[in-house]
């Protein structure tokens, strides 16, 4: 039985762990496998996509007491993990890039995007109870 820990940080959370990881071997085994002439374009959008996703998880929680806010930073992150597989399968497509650290990295976004649809799903049921401020007890 897998025993977990209390999430006391975003850091905690498995889908900032797995997408902060996924942005690591984009950065260090596709970015520099793409011709230079995609410097500006695919480099560029898949860099910002994918460094994207852990940033929105962390600011998002921030936001947690929050129901909608929260939210629209998971639903966000969503769009950003969706938009780096189209940009991966371009890679692979486009330039042949590694078939194999591909197919791990579109499996791994596949994931994170359904991770974060599920906390989005979970996050529903949220009461929007705001932490009162030290006047206010």
């Amino acid at each position: 039985m897998d025993i977990k820990k209390p999430i006391q940080s975003f850091r905690d959370l498995d889908v900032y762990q797995r997408a902060y990881n996924a942005m690591l071997v984009v950065a260090q085994r596709v970015l520099d496998n793409l011709p230079a002439r995609e410097k500006f374009d695919l480099a560029s959008q898949i860099s910002r996509s994918s460094k994207a996703i852990p940033r929105l998880i962390a600011e998002g929680y921030a936001k947690k007491h929050q129901k909608f806010g929260f939210q629209k930073y998971l639903d966000d992150a969503m769009a950003e993990s969706n938009e780096t597989v189209v940009s991966l399968e371009q890679c692979r497509d486009l330039y042949h890039v590694d078939e194999e650290v591909i197919a791990k990295l579109v499996s791994d976004y596949t994931i994170i995007s359904k991770q974060l649809y599920k906390l989005a799903e979970a996050w529903d049921s949220f009461k929007n109870t705001r932490r009162k401020s030290p006047k206010d007890q």
